[in-house]
């Protein structure tokens, strides 16, 4: 089994920069091989996808985002340490929100929440305005 532990949400005024942490342990000798996401939610308000890594069918990494983080925030992961971030920027009222990172076992990004196989506890990002 793999566990996933986000840390680095707080509270941000409108325009702030957070950066999130989420570490792999359990299997996190093979952390390289699997595909990463980043997902977020409100109360009332189904899990949102946020921003994925993963392995492309040419085996190289890539990344998407979803079109309102596109340009403000940037995932990466560090495989020798077995975790995978978020740089959030040019915060905004709207991101605030519960970020939970998740894993899948196949090497691939997906938007699809479902596809994920371990998901972390969640860490809390409140932006004021």
């Amino acid at each position: 089994q793999v566990q996933l532990v986000e840390s680095g949400g707080g509270l941000v005024q409108a325009g702030g920069s957070l950066r999130l942490s989420c570490a792999a342990s359990g299997r996190a000798f093979s952390t390289y091989a699997m595909g990463l996401g980043w997902f977020r939610q409100v109360p009332g308000k189904e899990r949102e996808f946020v921003a994925t890594i993963g392995w492309t069918s040419s085996r190289v990494y890539s990344t998407y985002y979803a079109d309102s983080v596109k340009g403000r925030f940037t995932i990466s992961r560090d495989n020798a340490k077995n975790t995978v971030y978020m740089q959030m920027t040019t915060l905004k009222f709207e991101d605030t929100a519960v970020y939970y990172c998740a894993a899948k076992t196949r090497g691939g990004t997906s938007q699809n929440s479902q596809d994920y196989d371990y998901w972390g506890q969640g860490t809390q990002v409140t932006v004021s305005s």
